[in-house]
């Protein structure tokens, strides 16, 4: 059984009169990616900040990759890596010439620096724009360069705070393939995001905080089982229609109705005879559906119902 990168014990911190975190407590297994998922305010980014050795602590303790972060942050950094909210580029160098600093740093040689610039440019679609100052970037070809930075050398463990936040469809899915390669290699990633398909997509394991403290955790699988089934999707062909159908969805729980959509969806156990039920019904009452689909409950059905 694989031990643990990354552990919290009742951490606290408070700023002024808020209490950002109460109680926070998390275990990550080496090579896992945990999904930190939460409202704004939650405490996600403090939890981050003290994890990564930015921020102390008022009270509890952690671990990071076996080290304390409050009395070994030194040796806690040697083996992070981090992305926060704010690209961490120079905008006086180019492209290429951030990610080889980055590369020294990190004492690879000029040559072994070289080489893997090039190498992240081109996996983070940044190749023809290697060569050029960062003040002529976009924001998303920024996030996407602080992304490659952190990628320089595979950490130990790697703290993605929101990651992908700016980026479209195509660069999001390149960052989430280069997550996945980091994590193959046996690395551990602590990621916040407010994109719920991310989480799904990339974690093994999602903590939902709310007001400071983990109010729930398990796999995606588990968290979506713990809302119920299956959950079927009805949508009408006339919004008049919608209280009928509500009282015939009714027999399986109390079904959420969206009038702009004409949708009605309810929690079903057994799928097939709902569906056969639901259809009969609606033939019976002269109800025209539009479209009826069953499927499995979402991570942002979840995280609306823990986080209510």
């Amino acid at each position: 059984m694989n031990s643990y990168s990354l552990v919290a014990e009742g951490l606290r911190k408070r700023f002024g009169e808020t209490h950002a975190l109460d109680g926070f407590d998390l275990a990550v297994r080496e090579g896992m990616v945990c999904g930190l998922l939460g409202p704004n305010g939650a405490g996600k980014t403090t939890a981050v900040r003290i994890l990564s050795t930015l921020l102390r602590a008022d009270g509890g303790r952690a671990t990071v990759a076996g080290l304390d972060v409050a009395t070994q942050a030194a040796e806690v950094r040697r083996r992070i890596g981090l992305a926060t909210q704010e690209p961490a580029v120079d905008e006086i160098l180019t492209g290429r010439e951030n990610l080889e600093m980055w590369g020294r740093l990190y004492h690879l040689s000029a040559k072994q620096a070289r080489s893997r610039a090039q190498e992240l440019l081109e996996q983070f679609g940044l190749a023809e724009a290697g060569n050029k100052r960062i003040k002529h970037y976009s924001g998303g070809m920024r996030r996407r360069l602080d992304l490659a930075a952190t990628f320089i050398q595979a950490p130990r463990v790697l703290f993605l705070d929101e990651p992908t936040t700016g980026l479209d469809p195509r660069n999001r899915n390149d960052a989430w393939q280069a997550i996945r390669t980091l994590v193959a290699a046996g690395s551990t990633v602590l990621l916040t995001t407010q994109y719920l398909d991310e989480a799904d997509q990339l974690a093994d394991q999602i903590a939902v905080l709310r007001e400071g403290r983990v109010i729930v955790e398990g796999t995606p699988d588990r968290l979506k089982s713990m809302i119920g089934g299956d959950r079927l999707d009805l949508v009408l062909r006339d919004a008049r229609d919608l209280p009928e159908a509500g009282d015939i969805l009714a027999a399986f729980g109390r079904p959420a109705v969206d009038p702009d959509t004409r949708r009605l969806t309810v929690s079903v156990t057994d799928r097939m005879s709902a569906l056969s039920h639901v259809m009969r019904a609606m033939e019976a009452k002269g109800i025209e559906v539009e479209d009826i689909s069953m499927r499995r409950p979402t991570l942002d059905e979840v995280f609306l119902k823990v986080t209510a």
